[in-house]
């Protein structure tokens, strides 16, 4: 059930198109910092409720990132792997005519679950505008080499994930050349994660896909990983290394673990026999705050999915703005960075978990700019 207070959700819309059989929702959370910002998830099991809770996420992730976007996120009932490419794309064009009085004015969709470039190519042509939407693909621009597309294939989240690790590692006051990394999930975070740590020169040891665990203490050749991913559909066929389960990944002996593709797989059945001294959430809810709190007082430093994987609202951010690509990889640099800097010197400067600094920081943003937006709005009803 959807919960209101102070912050939101501003706006609740559920469309149905009859012909189509078009079931889809969504939820304009909080536009105090700007128009709401949030992907469209397909899947058949969306709801309205999951959609509001995602929605929360990104009023709260675009605030800590300091972009001028609210939250928001949408949904679309269907199951991408059970239909034609030409239903989904009337699908997606169904949705976006039906939304088009909030969009772009008050909602810009990205890539979600079950959504990528492609959809978002379809999403702008139903819609009229560019900026009704991001992460669309490249070519998509209004003169060349303007306000172009800037699809997630570019791997924008797993490179602001590096760079977040990366500054974790300063500001522990480690050598990055000296760390051993695992990741969980190969694919379009977990993937880049890879690339750019081991260019940094940290030796990732372990990677993991849907089939196994890949790890050699020796370190893994990315660019060979890769390829044999590319060319074999999973990392366990990569070599020199050993194959292990897939959940024996959390369980390795390294300083960074990274979840990169799933949620809610630090549990309380494998909590308690993680070794790594850090864990990076590249991906979004890897786990719950409880687990967060046991590895808490164990000692174990987590990084929220708040702070590291808003590489790819900031991709989102700068696309809409009309930036190139080389751009928008400086600025999600530079604000991963100093994001992650300030939440880590938050919490310990209060003695608090990342999460909880990063939440005080967001939320204190969101209420400043919500009573700021009162507070004109008033002086405006007055004067008229």
């Amino acid at each position: 059930m959807i919960e209101w207070d102070e912050f939101g959700p501003e706006k609740v819309l559920e469309v149905y198109d009859p012909v189509m059989g078009m079931h889809g929702f969504l939820v304009i959370d909080n536009t105090a910092l700007g128009p709401g910002k949030g992907g469209i998830r397909m899947t058949s099991s969306v709801t309205v409720q999951e959609v509001f809770r995602l929605a929360r996420t990104m009023t709260w992730k675009n605030a800590l990132a300091k972009i001028p976007f609210g939250g928001a996120k949408s949904g679309i009932v269907a199951e991408p792997r059970e239909i034609t490419a030409e239903t989904r794309k009337a699908l997606i064009q169904s949705f976006a005519r039906a939304i088009k009085p909030l969009s772009p004015s008050l909602y810009i969709a990205g890539p979600d679950v079950g959504t990528g470039q492609e959809d978002m190519r379809w999403y702008a042509e139903a819609n009229g505008s560019l900026k009704s939407c991001t992460g669309k693909p490249a070519e998509m621009c209004v003169k060349p080499g303007e306000e172009c597309g800037i699809p997630h294939e570019f791997g924008s989240t797993g490179f602001g994930v590096v760079h977040s690790t990366a500054e974790t590692i300063s500001f522990l006051g480690l050598n990055i050349k000296d760390i051993t990394v695992a990741i969980e999930g190969f694919g379009n975070v977990g993937s880049f994660v890879a690339r750019h740590i081991s260019v940094l020169g940290a030796r990732v040891v372990a990677v993991s896909d849907r089939k196994g665990t890949v790890y050699n203490e020796a370190g893994l050749e990315i660019e060979t990983l890769i390829k044999r991913k590319e060319a074999t559909g999973s990392v366990t066929n990569y070599k020199p290394g050993t194959v292990l389960p897939t959940k024996e990944l959390f369980e390795l002996k390294v300083d960074i673990l990274i979840p990169a593709a799933l949620s809610d797989v630090i549990t309380s059945e494998n909590v308690n026999k993680i070794k790594a001294r850090l864990i990076v959430e590249g991906s979004n809810i890897p786990m719950t705050p409880n687990m967060e709190e046991i590895l808490h007082k164990k000692g174990i430093l987590v990084v929220p999915d708040l702070v590291a994987n808003a590489g790819g609202v900031i991709s989102s951010y700068a696309e809409y703005r009309g930036y190139n690509p080389k751009k928008m990889f400086e600025m999600v640099e530079r604000k991963i960075k100093n994001n992650t800097r300030t939440v880590l010197e938050h919490a310990r400067s209060k003695g608090i978990k990342p999460r909880d600094a990063a939440m005080e920081i967001a939320v204190e943003r969101v209420r400043k700019a919500t009573r700021l937006r009162r507070e004109t709005l008033e002086v405006a009803h007055v004067r008229g």
